[in-house]
């Protein structure tokens, strides 16, 4: 065995592969996508690279988990050349100032993007010095996923950028995987299949058997009831002539179909459209029942039943909920299930047959067993621990019901037992599939088939490393998993098709318009237009900008990607109340449509706007993703439900409300009253100062909402009161207490505060 001989990494640590080398060489010469099968080794092409960058500035690393990011920690660690302090590590348990000192110091950074992300909104620091940029798992840099964001940022901020993209499976539809090289500028294709000649000498066999079983009796029962309920629904939506599938051609393809149908009609103003997406919802819960019923077995088919009769009882369940729960035949199946006191699928036999017959040949054996629902793996756990066979449970980290999800932490350690052998078998769900370094896995199990090609191909390259390695799909005959066996095949040599395609030097082109971001598009002629002139120049001269104080829990939106591509200066935080606040007046509450009309059904809107009100000055709601008349088509409310709530908070609450029609549109109008709120302070260049000014009645309302724990809404009951802002000052702490909505508190700070004498220092 040979070894490659590199600056900047240890001699004898790193197996020389001609492919690797090859790679990371092109890689060098611009934005880099490299496509590599589970096991060939991207980490060593990113190590090739990072070593011959590392002096030109900093490395940045981005890993979409915590476990992935202490993985890469380890392995630069050991093969890269530089000291270990400063090669550190960020996640979200990482303080905002620990970050800050870190990164001054760091040569390289690995991190979860999230923390990248909000950093470089709050302008900690910046990627000017970023020499290399390394996306692991780059395949989702899709959506609103922070890979994009960073990715965008930093081709456009950093001094002499270089990008590389790393994943197994970039996908097969085409315009996903133009998305992808889109957002990360890739100039660059690199791509290798197990099949290649300078791949070959390194690829194990990997033996892949499906085994079939068939649906027993119980379950096969219930699957016919619950045909007959989704028939029963099928048949409302054709009567309101609406196009709908065949009961067996109800794939999820085919249940967005008909969504788009609906919500066509909901456009037209049909009044049917509001009962047909009710019952859409209705056929999506008895789709998902049947499918967990063929697939999954009695153990998770059961779990489901009782949470949907918990939600139908109950009184804050969806219309689609409560009307299965009042379906006669639903409540037959209740009391057949109750009747099912083991796992009846013969899958979960199966597993313990397989693993058994695996641990007799080759005791030291690392299974796998993937399933997709948290259900499968804890039943699959017990299990397996009753037939004798040590099992480890590896979920994500949210908590759902009664199941509790493992944080970063306790995943970490699992990984490490298992690798041990402290655990034969791992039983996971998709949190197993992307990048754990568990080199010695001799089986993978699939409960069921999948029809992702990306979780296909991830989840196979768990064996087959270092040996050959095995896996079996378990298949109920006659079932949904029949159909996915197919899809994920189809779709896996699609993308293999389209990989080897992309080797021609042609980086895919998407065919999407890119939305720029909030504030890039170019003014006509290429010039500036006064505003924009005027920010620039405060912001250049004076380093003075619009600023805004948004909440920690606004992050997952784009308001704050735009925002801070707008110039405007960002700090976060959380926020007791609102969502952005702006100066010391203005406090804004951004709300979906959706989650507009949620709140005003499920939780407390009016309460939501009466802290708002009572928090500031200048009290803000913005409702994004359309106008008034699309919260009519919303929840089946009747649009004087909606007229009446509107009219409350604007009048009752003395609350703005504005429409906007996007997350940009958003950013837009809060970036208009920061711009605003700048105005008030200073005069740019010379310009006359853009005051505010205050009189007569706003002037009075503006000094008492001055005193402590005196918001909007209080002064203005103790204004209609008192009449005077003498008359308040003066009136005795009983007729303060008078007014309705002023408390002990209140009313001690009214009286307090005119006589707190003030001395300069």
């Amino acid at each position: 065995m040979s070894y490659i001989c590199r600056k900047n990494i240890p001699e004898n640590t790193l197996e020389e592969r001609a492919y690797q080398t090859s790679i990371a060489k092109h890689a060098l010469s611009g934005n880099t996508l490299v496509v590599l099968p589970t096991g060939m080794g991207k980490t060593a092409v990113a190590l090739l690279v990072a070593a011959e960058r590392i002096p030109a500035g900093k490395i940045l690393m981005l890993a979409p988990t915590k476990p992935l990011v202490e993985q890469h920690l380890r392995y630069f660690s050991k093969n890269l050349l530089i000291d270990t302090e400063e090669i550190i590590m960020f996640t979200g348990t990482t303080p905002p100032a620990k970050r800050i000192d870190l990164w001054k110091k760091a040569r390289f950074c690995i991190s979860t993007p999230e923390v990248i992300k909000n950093d470089l909104i709050a302008e900690r620091y910046d990627l000017k010095d970023v020499a290399l940029l390394i996306v692991d798992e780059c395949h989702r840099t899709v959506g609103n996923y922070a890979y994009v964001f960073i990715a965008e940022r930093y081709n456009a901020e950093a001094r002499d950028p270089l990008l590389l993209g790393m994943t197994a499976s970039p996908g097969s539809d085409p315009e996903q995987v133009a998305e992808i090289c889109q957002h990360l500028s890739i100039s660059v294709v690199e791509s290798r299949t197990e099949s290649d000649p300078d791949v070959r000498p390194y690829v194990h066999e990997r033996e892949i058997e499906y085994r079939t079983v068939d649906l027993p009796e119980d379950l096969w029962l219930a699957v016919s009831v619950l045909n007959t309920m989704i028939d029963d629904r099928l048949t409302s939506l054709a009567a309101l002539n609406y196009r709908v599938p065949k009961r067996e051609a109800l794939s999820m393809k085919a249940l967005n179909a008909l969504m788009a149908q609906i919500q066509t009609r909901m456009q037209e103003k049909d009044p049917s459209a509001y009962a047909a997406i009710s019952i859409h919802a209705e056929l999506m819960k008895l789709r998902h029942g049947v499918t967990l019923a063929e697939s999954q077995g009695t153990t998770a088919f059961k779990a489901y039943l009782l949470r949907l009769e918990t939600e139908g009882a109950g009184g804050a369940g969806s219309k689609a909920a409560k009307r299965i729960y009042e379906d006669a035949r639903f409540k037959r199946l209740l009391a057949l299930c109750q009747n099912w006191t083991k796992e009846l699928h013969p899958k979960a036999d199966e597993v313990v047959r397989v693993i058994q017959e695996q641990l007799i040949t080759a005791p030291d054996s690392r299974v796998i067993v993937f399933a997709t629902y948290r259900d499968g793996v804890s039943m699959l756990v017990d299990h397996l621990a009753e037939a004798g066979i040590p099992a480890k449970r590896f979920v994500g980290q949210a908590s759902r019901d009664s199941e509790k999800g493992l944080s970063q932490k306790e995943q970490i350690e699992a990984i490490r037992q298992f690798r041990e052998g402290e655990y034969t078998v791992l039983v996971a769900t998709s949190v197993g599939e992307e990048g754990l370094d568990i080199p010695s896995t001799d089986l993978v199990i699939f409960y069921e088939a999948v029809p992702s090609e990306i979780r296909s191909i991830q989840r196979k390259g768990r064996t087959g490393r270092n040996a050959t390695g095995k896996i079996i799909v378990l298949v109920t005959r006659g079932t949904t998993d029949e159909t996915y066996r197919w899809v994920s095949s189809s779709r896996e040599k699609q993308m293999q098709k389209g990989v080897k395609a992309m080797r021609t030097g042609n980086v895919p082109v998407s065919t999407f318009s890119k939305i720029p971001p909030a504030g890039e598009a170019a003014p006509q002629g290429g010039q500036m237009t006064l505003a924009d002139a005027v920010i620039r120049a405060v912001s250049e001269e004076n380093d003075e900008r619009p600023a805004v104080i948004i909440d920690n829990r606004e992050t997952h939106s784009r308001v704050a990607e735009y925002l801070s591509n707008l110039g405007v200066k960002i700090t976060l935080e959380q926020l007791p109340v609102g969502d952005y606040a702006i100066g010391d007046r203005i406090l804004i509450e951004r709300k979906t449509t959706q989650d507009f009309v949620d709140t005003l059904v499920d939780r407390d809107l009016f309460g939501q706007m009466k802290d708002l009100a009572e928090s500031s000055i200048r009290p803000v709601l913005i409702v994004e993703g359309g106008s008034l008349a699309d919260l009519y088509d919303l929840r089946n409310l009747h649009p004087n439900a909606i007229r009446n709530t509107l009219a409350s908070i604007a009048v009752d609450f003395d609350v703005s409300i504005l429409f906007t029609k996007d997350a940009n549109e958003t950013a837009e109008m809060i970036h208009a009253f920061a711009r605003r709120e700048l105005g008030t302070e200073r005069s740019p260049r010379g310009l006359h100062k853009a005051k505010t000014g205050r009189s007569g009645k706003a002037a009075v309302e503006y000094i008492l909402t001055a005193f402590p724990d005196v918001g909007p809404k209080a002064a203005r009951d103790l204004l209609r009161e008192f009449g005077s802002l003498r008359s308040i000052m003066t009136a005795s702490k009983e007729e303060l207490l008078a007014v309705k909505g002023v408390g002990e508190k209140t009313a001690n700070v009214i009286l307090q505060t005119p006589d707190i004498v003030w001395r300069e220092k």
